[in-house]
């Protein structure tokens, strides 16, 4: 899985800007059907979150997209104003997700939604964020035009998204003084973690109880400053430390 993840993100982690970095990444993705790509960084505002607050936030930092796919359009101002289930996920602070995740496309209730994407080539779409000091988020969400990307495919690309989200945050944040150091057993849970072990395979593997292997990856996530385990393997990947 990271091994894979890598090949997608590689190209995103040596751009030398946001901007290329985002292209970067979409040229990647091709090859599976990528398209349709925007990157964000910004910062989260402090108003209740609402459609219109948050793309008040600004912050795009590459949209490749139908020329028509633009504000002012039917189509962007209904996904983007009038009916944008992300916003939950995003008021929940998930790192990564799919569209239909919280727009099932079985429910009637969203068929004008999907419809409305479809303008934009999308079939379904991966979403992953990074969370940073100071209300700093950089976001990417990349869509497919088939909606049957299968669930490994997704974990994948998404892992990677998440790498191309903390270079982002480079461009906003520069990196501390110091480094990050995590123990050798820190590195070594969380780097099974990104091939997907849960905790209960980490501590036959190494040897341990599953409560040290907590101990241990959740130890490594607090000092790697993430909301979650996903961004400490992705943020220490980003690096190149994984």
């Amino acid at each position: 899985m990271l091994k894979r993840a890598m090949s997608f993100a590689d190209g995103a982690l040596a751009a030398a800007t946001p901007e290329a970095a985002s292209e970067a990444f979409f040229g990647a993705l091709s090859d599976l059907g990528a398209s349709y790509l925007q990157t964000r960084l910004y910062r989260r505002p402090l108003l209740p979150l609402t459609s219109a607050a948050h793309f008040a936030a600004g912050g795009i930092v590459a949209r490749i997209a139908p020329e028509t796919w633009r504000e002012g359009s039917a189509a962007f101002d209904y996904v983007c104003f009038e009916n944008n289930p992300l916003l939950e996920a995003i008021r929940g602070g998930l790192t990564r997700y799919r569209f239909s995740d919280f727009a099932p496309r079985e429910q009637a209730s969203f068929g004008g939604y999907w419809e409305a994407m479809s303008e934009a080539g999308i079939g379904d779409a991966v979403c992953a964020t990074s969370y940073g000091a100071h209300r700093t988020i950089a976001s990417l969400h990349l869509g497919f035009r088939e909606p049957d990307l299968g669930p490994q495919d997704a974990l994948a690309i998404q892992l990677a998204g998440l790498m191309l989200t903390e270079r982002l945050m480079t461009f906003a944040s520069p990196p501390g003084d110091e480094d990050v150091r995590l123990t050798a057993r820190e590195r070594d849970t969380l780097g099974w973690v990104a091939e997907g072990k849960s905790d209960w395979d980490i501590s036959v593997i190494l040897g341990l109880s599953e409560t040290t292997v907590r101990f241990h990856v959740d130890n490594a996530r607090r000092k790697l400053g993430a909301v979650n385990r996903t961004q400490a393997v992705a943020r220490l990947a980003a690096a190149r430390l994984l």
